[in-house]
């Protein structure tokens, strides 16, 4: 007995064990944890060098932009170089005056031409949408009448088959259950075929507007053609002048030169740059000159391929007659630049694409 009792405090393992299990989740669950914290861990560090790298970027910049301006203050605090630098920043201004008109002037024909494709673009739709309406509704009408009949056949048999009562009309009972049966069948197609139809007109009427798929290749073109005429309209009235030439070598540097001649040559060139600004701004027979440069432009414009937008430069070109008239020129005539080669007034940024 005292052997038994000893045994007694045994514990036999008679049922599993379920803690190892639940720890290895534990574990698992941790490593997972570990692993995206680590992940993230680095993608934040990522970003740190990244926006440290920017940083950089925007003081380099911002020390430039200092270099510059204190470059400028010493330009203007001296007659003799104060004078450059207002001519240098007014060729400029001209430059980025004649590229505001025509970004303009493109902006009010895309609009323009956008509200009449956008407008033609629902026409179309309703059309193509009335002769799809038109064509469910007639056949809901016809599924409706089909219907209508087949239920009003049913409807009859059945009216028959109820007068039949005698003993002697059992053979004609089987018959009309026979063609009462053919006609319920018929009459449910007809049903089915009538909720087909009403739900073609629904889903026709629940159509959404189509997206408007934006302005056509066509008329991309004929907005840059335009656009190119008015680039070459501002050439012509600057025709007397180096003006264009001098306001691009302008806007292609950084900062002013000293090459415009002393303070009267520079009073001459800036009062000139005013009435170069005013012949940009008047708009006095400006549709006839851009209109007359557009169909020259159209007859000889080319392009690489059915999807371009812009003609080729080269296309553009102007031929052996194609000379600035002695009227606008005197007897210093000059051709016109070729503005798309030479990408004049900004033309690239402003052409669609």
């Amino acid at each position: 007995m005292k052997a038994l009792r000893q045994l007694g405090f045994l514990k036999l393992p008679f049922r599993p064990d379920e803690t190892p299990a639940e720890e290895d989740d534990r574990v698992l669950a941790l490593f997972r944890n570990r692993a995206e914290l680590k992940k993230a861990y680095g993608e934040l560090q990522e970003e740190i060098y990244r926006l440290k790298d920017r940083i950089k970027q925007q003081e380099g910049a911002t020390l430039r932009v200092q270099e510059m301006l204190s470059a400028l203050e010493l330009r203007l605090g001296i007659p003799e170089s104060a004078y450059p630098a207002l001519v240098f920043y007014q060729l400029r201004r001209l430059w980025q005056s004649g590229r505001e008109i025509i970004e303009q002037f493109v902006a009010d024909l895309v609009r323009q031409q956008e509200e009449r494709e956008r407008r033609q673009h629902l026409a179309e739709h309703n059309r193509k949408q009335f002769s799809r309406r038109e064509s469910a509704e007639k056949q809901l009408r016809a599924a409706e009448t089909s219907a209508a009949a087949a239920i009003t056949h049913v409807t009859d048999l059945e009216t028959e088959r109820a007068g039949l009562t005698r003993f002697w009309h059992y053979f004609k009972r089987r018959a009309l259950d026979q063609r009462i049966a053919q006609a319920q069948s018929l009459a449910a197609a007809a049903n089915s075929a009538l909720s087909e139809a009403r739900a073609v007109t629904g889903a026709i009427e629940n159509e959404p507007l189509p997206e408007f798929p934006g302005l056509t290749v066509e008329a991309r073109r004929a907005i840059n053609i335009a656009a190119i005429a008015y680039a070459e309209v501002l050439c012509l009235r600057l025709a007397k002048t180096q003006l264009v030439r001098l306001a691009r070598e302008a806007t292609s540097r950084r900062e002013a030169t000293d090459e415009y001649g002393s303070r009267e040559e520079c009073e001459a060139v800036m009062a000139e740059i005013e009435r170069a600004r005013g012949a940009l701004l008047t708009r006095t027979n400006i549709a006839q000159e851009v209109k007359a440069r557009t169909d020259r432009i159209r007859q000889i414009a080319r392009y690489r391929n059915p999807t371009d937008t812009a003609p080729t430069s080269d296309s553009v070109a102007f031929s052996e007659g194609d000379v600035l008239d002695g009227e606008v020129t005197g007897a210093a005539g000059a051709r016109l630049p070729n503005v798309l080669a030479e990408d004049t007034w900004d033309l690239f940024r402003i052409l669609l694409r």
